[in-house]
């Protein structure tokens, strides 16, 4: 068989169902190993491949499948390399398969057809492993060691580069067996024991979990250890869905805000604990415990008493069974009362919340919602209840504008009878709409809404309240959004109301669903964050 042809045999080996691509001169011979998987692997190719990653990486975090896309060298490389940077700050199990120039002239600078320089080195920046193919027989074991990867330690992307010189000899190929089990990092036993001797001596202590709670599938044992402390637990932004909102020990960043300023010992599992943009506000003398897949996120500039360097599950069954004979700590906190608090300071957030009610109030329980950085979007990352892992996906640190619309369409593809609910402004729509094409020709049934404000919104507010009003490239030209979707066979409606707006999405969200877009034009609205951030917890409010 070809190279190429080994690479979709053995992709097929590994379980992989869908591979989101853009073809090109050095792929040709892999997308025709593909055409001989057809009824194995669907390969669905998108407008840009930007789309390919973000499609990838919404396939991979909704479905704990992994998501595979692929780009020619140079310039599709670097246009899909967003999502991977997305897929990597978000604990994204992505396959990025890209093509090269000629094996020979690899490093010499000769100006060939999509040359950059280093390559290989930019691919391994932003990937946990990555590798190249030097021939035919070795794309088997390479792509079986990536999948390798992708199920080892902390879920992250992984990159390989096949030289179409490669994809295109053949040979005697031996195939592999698809990798079937899980690889993870167990914690030391040492590590565990010392951290139970912390946290049994807690007066006020409390779990803060992130986003790679839900990367490791660690929500039930998070949970279980929760209960028998009867300990809160505060979700970061990044770790929305690792415990039902309405659990009574739940409780969103917003409202955790009192328990963090109060507790005396935390417990971090699957967070860099740092706070983003602003540190963390911590009671003066609180001691932390860390639980992290990745060595990295337990060093500089955190301090905590015991680090545990293990996967987020297996680390927290082990102190599940440390902490078996220690009772429930007595409520220190009044959780409810946090709750209610925070409740009343986000429904004073106009308009945003009534968008965000009707988003959730139309979206049946276990649907997938994908927020993105607009006006409403903001207000989400705490006012959107979330009920279960993986039903909430955001592009993490990294903040990926446009990021929202083909990482939904990847979404839908993993889950094509879950109802999936994409959000985008209209400043971030513009980053793919050309792949309204792609979720019409391969009907994709996911439901968009944009708010529509006319402008890159967050950006012209501040120049509004930090420059004296001067503008500058932040209003928008826009097509008329209902028209443009029709133009590509997608059913475009729009809505002026939150009860408009919750009326299409019940009639439009469906296991069955077509591809639908929603038009809501609004106008310019306040600074979530100024009120979610600044406004005082009431400390009797919230410490028993």
């Amino acid at each position: 068989m070809t190279g190429g042809q080994a690479l979709a045999a053995q992709l097929a080996r590994e379980g992989v169902r869908h591979v989101f691509g853009v073809p090109g001169v050095q792929l040709d011979y892999a997308v025709d190993g593909l055409a001989h998987v057809s009824d194995q692997i669907t390969y669905v190719n998108t407008r840009h491949e930007q789309a390919t990653s973000y499609m990838a990486d919404g396939y991979a975090r909704s479905s704990n499948a992994i998501g595979v896309c692929m780009v020619v060298p140079g310039p599709g490389l670097l246009n899909a390399l967003s999502g991977v940077a997305t897929a990597f700050a978000c604990n994204s199990r992505v396959l990025c398969i890209s093509g090269q120039i000629p094996s020979h002239a690899i490093g010499r600078g000769l100006g060939l057809l999509h040359e950059i320089p280093r390559q290989s080195e930019i691919l391994g920046a932003l990937t946990k492993w990555s590798a190249i193919a030097r021939a035919p027989a070795d794309v088997p074991g390479l792509v079986h060691e990536a999948f390798q990867q992708l199920r080892s330690g902390r879920p992250r992307p992984v990159g390989l580069e096949l030289p179409p010189d490669v994809l295109q000899a053949d040979g005697e190929i031996a195939l592999l067996a698809g990798v079937t089990q899980e690889n993870p990092v167990r914690p030391d036993s040492h590590a565990i024991q010392r951290a139970a001797e912390v946290l049994r001596k807690a007066e006020r202590p409390a779990i803060y979990a992130g986003g790679g709670v839900v990367a490791g599938n660690a929500s039930q044992a998070l949970r279980q250890l929760a209960e028998h402390l009867q300990w809160p637990v505060v979700m970061s932004p990044n770790g929305r869905g690792a415990l039902d909102d309405r659990h009574p020990l739940a409780l969103t960043w917003v409202a955790g805000r009192g328990v963090l300023a109060e507790a005396d010992v935390i417990f971090g599992v699957g967070t860099r604990f740092l706070g983003g943009e602003r540190p963390l506000q911590l009671a003066p003398g609180a001691q932390y415990v860390l639980l992290n897949a990745e060595a990295q996120d337990l060093g500089e500039p955190r301090e905590p008493v015991v680090a545990i360097h293990g996967d987020s599950a297996l680390g927290l069954e082990a102190l599940r069974d440390e902490l078996s004979e220690t009772a429930a700590t007595s409520s220190w906190i009044d959780v409810m009362h946090l709750r209610q608090w925070a409740d009343d300071i986000l429904v004073q957030v106009e308009p945003q919340f009534g968008w965000v009610r009707s988003l959730r109030t139309a979206l049946p329980e276990d649907g997938i919602f994908v927020n993105e950085f607009t006006q409403v979007g903001y207000l989400s990352q705490a006012a959107f209840p979330v009920y279960a892992p993986r039903t909430y996906i955001s592009p993490g640190y990294q903040g990926t504008l446009g990021y929202g619309f083909p990482t939904a369409l990847g979404a839908r593809t993993a889950n094509p009878n879950t109802p999936v609910l994409s959000i985008s402004g209209d400043g971030g729509i513009g980053w793919a709409l050309s792949e309204l094409a792609t979720a019409r020709k391969f009907d994709i049934g996911l439901v968009t809404v944009i708010f529509n404000d006319q402008a890159y919104g967050n950006v012209k507010r501040s120049q509004v309240e930090q420059f004296e009003g001067r503008l500058l490239g932040t209003d928008l030209l826009n097509p008329d959004f209902v028209g443009l979707a029709e133009s590509f066979g997608v059913r475009g409606a729009r809505a002026t109301t939150p009860a408009e707006l919750e009326g299409l999405l019940r009639e439009t969200l469906g296991p069955n669903a077509e591809p639908v877009l929603i038009d809501v034009p609004v106008p310019a609205m306040p600074n979530p964050f100024r009120r979610l951030r600044e406004t005082p917890v009431p400390k009797s409010a919230a410490v028993r």
